[in-house]
């Protein structure tokens, strides 16, 4: 299990037109698609790729696997999108590192890609840590944490997993207001307030970049943050103890008040909460 978290969008099938429409709502329905540990699925064919001689960095075709969530009666689907992001993260990967990857063909296959459409990237990963910025589009109820065996606790109601998870599930509606509110509040606050790490213009920044990414979207579809690997990382104490939802909604409305001196120490407090996650990569 890879040591990442992950922000992703469901759009409902009715957003995608044909014939990727048909395709994911006859993959929905079908019985052989993975189910309940989409992630584990998902990483398993990652590492599978990776022990292959030679490794595959990217994959020729692009997957037709797609996480599926239902609500109300209808159908939503987030793809995996394995090729594209793989040929984002060869882009990036400086060389040297990891299998050998011929960057400017991975540029050359991503215009490939932008010339026959428009490509949206239905998920964003990040490695040892979640970035603070994910935080702000959910709200504390819409939490949803297993411990494992069917321990499921939940703010609202969801199914018992046999998989370790702590999931916010949100519409997206509510999503881009928590984040256009979030970039007004931190836009009122001054340069340098409190403390050097709150940076008021490298937040706003940061959290218009993931506005930006969520109005790539249909307006009715449904945003997921998902800690991914990283509950493996802390116990069962830790995991049911973390807030950071609630602190950097709490640091928001701070700001949104002017009462930088609150904003800051709210923010400091999932800040430091992350920075000890981020101590793992070190260890590694």
């Amino acid at each position: 299990m890879a040591y990442a978290a992950y922000l992703r969008v469901y759009q409902p099938v009715s957003a995608f037109g044909e014939p990727d429409r048909s395709r994911w709502m006859a993959y929905a329905d079908s019985p052989a698609r993975p189910r309940r540990d989409s992630l584990i699925a998902e990483h398993a064919e990652a590492l599978f790729r990776a022990i292959t001689t030679p490794p595959v960095a990217v994959p020729e075709r692009e997957s037709g696997h797609a996480y599926v969530r239902r609500a109300d009666g209808i159908t939503y689907v987030c793809p995996w999108q394995t090729r594209l992001r793989c040929l984002l993260s060869c882009r990036r990967m400086p060389s040297g590192i990891g299998p050998a990857v011929d960057g400017d063909q991975a540029v050359a296959a991503l215009a490939g890609l932008q010339e026959a459409g428009p490509v949206w990237l239905h998920i964003l990963a990040s490695v040892w840590i979640v970035p603070l910025t994910w935080f702000v589009p959910f709200a504390p109820a819409e939490r949803w944490l297993s411990l494992g065996e069917g321990q499921g606790r939940a703010s609202v109601a969801a199914t018992a997993s046999a998989t370790r998870a702590l999931v916010y599930t949100t519409q997206m509606p509510r999503a881009r207001r928590r984040v256009a509110r979030g970039l007004a509040a931190l836009r009122r606050l001054p340069s340098g307030s409190g403390d050097a790490v709150l940076e008021p213009s490298r937040a706003v920044g940061d959290l218009a970049e993931v506005g930006r990414w969520l109005e790539d979207f249909h307006p009715h579809s449904l945003v997921e943050l998902d800690y991914g690997g990283l509950v493996h990382l802390v116990s069962d104490d830790a995991l049911c103890g973390d807030q950071s939802v609630a602190e950097i909604r709490a640091a928001i409305d701070g700001a949104a008040r002017e009462e930088c001196e609150f904003a800051v120490v709210m923010y400091l407090r999932a800040r430091d909460r992350w920075r000890a996650f981020a101590e793992f990569e070190r260890a590694n």
